[in-house]
């Protein structure tokens, strides 16, 4: 009987570090750089959710497109081959058409009314419908507002005419740019600042922490302080990875990421006027225009673009006034 307990105690001591180092490893995928505010974001989450579930959950961060391009890692959530990912709206009209609004131009007033509408009810209810697309939506991070780019100074919608502008893969952006008069390209991140380099394409619009964190400023000479769209990051896990958490680490998850959205959201603001800076350092030219010909141009972008829910439009423009 002694052997027998002592046996059982030395297998006992054996199992227990393998019981103990059991982890779940979530994989998160993260297309720009480690300089980023959602990177920034991304480390938060990395430090808190690993404290929080006692070791559990193991984090490991994918900046860069090391998992792949956007659209990738999307699909990636839905096969269960990427674990989560933090994305631009580019890829995203093709798995949720709705969330669209997001991207017509001039629909948000300023970051107080964006915060409004996306921790609310149109936010809330755009990141359920991914649930039909096998994947997650926890929250939405802040890309920045969006901002034009060139290798001259781009003053009014004629300046654009005939101008070969990279734009994400996303219906609402090349429409508003049509309509703009520029020749607007859809093109993978990862092939922009060698095409702006090598001349295939004249220009870009993107927020100014991505302008400055993929430096530019070696292939444009102008930033135009547009404002014309405001990007959001969708924080996204894999609805098939989710599944085989236990509540305990999806709440962690759920609430980390909200904690998280907040310092996301203040270093963003923060990145946002010091890489601005930065870039007139470098020798950018900082042009503010009259954006009121940009709005007329703009202003019936969302009767042309398919899977626009008009009355999501509405709560969008209503919540400007609350």
């Amino acid at each position: 009987m002694k052997h027998a307990l002592l046996a059982a105690a030395a297998i006992a001591a054996l199992l227990s570090p393998l019981q103990a180092s059991a982890q779940t490893t979530i994989r998160a995928a993260f297309g720009s750089q480690p300089v980023h505010p959602s990177f920034v974001g991304l480390q938060c989450f990395e430090k808190l959710a690993e404290e929080r579930s006692g070791g559990s959950l193991a984090i490991e961060l994918y900046p860069d497109r090391q998992l792949g391009e956007e659209r990738e890692t999307v699909e990636g959530l839905q096969i269960g081959s990427v674990d989560m990912t933090v994305v631009s709206t580019g890829p995203l009209g093709a798995f949720v058409p709705e969330v669209g609004v997001l991207d017509l131009p001039f629909i948000f007033e300023d970051s107080q009314h964006v915060y409004e509408v996306l921790d609310g009810e149109v936010g809330q209810d755009l990141l359920q419908k991914f649930d039909a697309q096998g994947i997650v939506g926890l929250a939405w991070w802040e890309n920045g507002w969006r901002h034009l780019t060139a290798k001259k100074a781009v003053e009014a919608p004629g300046d654009l005419q005939g101008v070969k502008l990279r734009t994400m893969q996303n219906p609402v952006h090349i429409a508003a740019f049509q309509k703009l008069g520029a020749a607007p390209i859809p093109m993978v991140w990862g092939e922009v600042f060698t095409s702006l380099g090598q001349g295939v394409i004249d220009g870009q619009e993107n927020p100014i922490t991505i302008i400055y964190s993929n430096s530019l400023w070696e292939v444009q000479s102008h930033v135009m302080l547009t404002s014309h769209v405001y990007g959001p990051h969708a924080v996204l896990f894999s609805k098939a990875i989710w599944s085989s958490l236990t509540e305990e680490e999806q709440n962690i998850i759920r609430q980390t990421v909200t904690e998280c959205t907040g310092v996301q959201r203040e270093t963003s603001a923060e990145l946002e006027k010091e890489y601005l800076g930065l870039l007139k350092e470098k020798g950018m030219v900082i042009e503010e225009i009259d954006l009121t010909p940009f709005r007329e141009m703009t202003a019936d972008i969302a009767s042309s673009v398919d899977g626009l829910d008009p009355a999501m439009i509405e709560k969008i423009k209503a919540a400007a006034s609350n």
